[in-house]
């Protein structure tokens, strides 16, 4: 009788093991949906005061106001496509003119006056280029294999842009929606607790995504203005890209930094390093230092402090974690999966004293 039991408990453990192992893989094969679905509650999340707008204000319906701020949304991301798409056309006729002869002679010339200005020995840039894995291995069939790949995923990425935009609708429509779909697998009687964490989880997400925005909407306008100064070319676009890389914390000001950086030298080829491109890479430095610190010291502060009700050094931990647990992408969810967690555990753990301590201020 006891091997019965003994026997009964280790299928049992099999088959929560198997049950397990199956999820998995099932999250792993639709990977594609849980990105669309997080995408699209992101949406949903900003887009909320919009909807509330059309509802309250102009008193008009769900399905009405849901399909209007689907438009705006649309409509804002036509106009981003509509800044962007001129100035790759353009960028891709002016690589096709460059004099390569030319721009190897700048370089050499470029290479040869920083390294007499800044007292350090020469190095030969072209042939530093030429020696990089990247270069050797570049070659015109991988361009082409490149193309060929970028065509090949058009009509994924129209069918997700598609799919995105389908689930922002109903999320959008009946912000409900997520709520029913997990009440269902609530216990009788915890369905209200289930729904309070909800609640409070999408005010905290919502109001975190927004204040993401408009921290990159005023680090964009900052950028601008910085590049403006230094007479850049295409300057709306290069100021949009480095203040969306700055949504990736910490790595993401460095590389916007390096993106400014070869721009402004790809600018400036012909020109004299000590006297010209030398106080221009200064002003880039001096200028993306002092956006960064209106960022750090005012902007994230305002959203982390106020929106997800989280301690800087608490945030920045979080982020690290994230970064070496998932990389890039876990450095970019870590603070809103960890405000979901945080509404979690006060809801059903608020007995410990570590959670009481971490989630006080929600």
């Amino acid at each position: 009788m006891k091997s019965n039991k003994i026997t009964r408990s280790h299928l049992q453990t099999i088959a929560i093991v198997l049950g397990f192992i199956l999820l998995i893989y099932f999250l792993y094969k639709i990977q594609s949906l849980i990105i669309y679905i997080f995408v699209a509650s992101v949406i949903s999340l900003l887009c909320r005061p919009i909807v509330a707008f059309f509802n309250n204000k102009l008193k008009l319906s769900n399905t009405l106001s849901a399909f209007l701020t689907l438009v705006f949304v649309i409509g804002f991301f036509s106009f981003v496509i509509w800044i962007f798409f001129p100035i790759i056309i353009n960028q891709g006729q002016q690589i096709s003119e460059i004099d390569f002869d030319m721009v190897k002679q700048d370089l050499n010339e470029l290479n040869i006056q920083a390294s007499e200005f800044l007292g350090v020995e020469q190095i030969n840039i072209i042939e530093y280029i030429k020696n990089t894995e990247f270069a050797r291995n570049f070659n015109s069939e991988l361009v082409l294999e490149f193309i060929g790949v970028f065509f090949d995923n058009i009509g994924g990425m129209v069918a997700g842009i598609f799919s995105i935009l389908f689930i922002s609708y109903f999320l959008l429509k009946d912000d409900r929606l997520i709520g029913k779909a997990v009440s269902v697998f609530a216990e009788d009687g915890k369905e209200r607790r289930f729904y309070l964490v909800l609640q409070k989880s999408k005010i905290l997400l919502s109001r975190y995504f927004m204040g993401l925005f408009l921290q990159t909407l005023i680090i964009a306008v900052l950028y601008f203005f910085l590049l403006l100064y230094i007479d850049i070319e295409n300057t709306l676009a290069i100021a949009l890209i480095c203040a969306f890389l700055n949504i990736v914390p910490y790595l993401g000001p460095l590389i916007g930094l390096v993106v400014m950086i070869l721009v402004v030298i790809s600018n400036n080829l012909s020109a004299d390093f000590s006297s010209e491109l030398f106080p221009l890479l200064l002003v880039v430095l001096a200028g993306v230092a002092i956006v960064q610190l209106i960022d750090n010291l005012i902007s994230q502060p305002v959203i982390f402090g106020k929106s997800v009700k989280s301690h800087p050094l608490e945030i920045f931990v979080v982020i690290v974690i994230g970064g070496l647990l998932v990389g890039i992408l876990g450095m970019i969810l870590a603070v809103p999966v960890y405000t979901t967690i945080k509404v979690i555990a006060k809801e059903f753990l608020s007995e410990y004293k570590i959670v009481k301590h971490l989630t006080k201020d929600i």
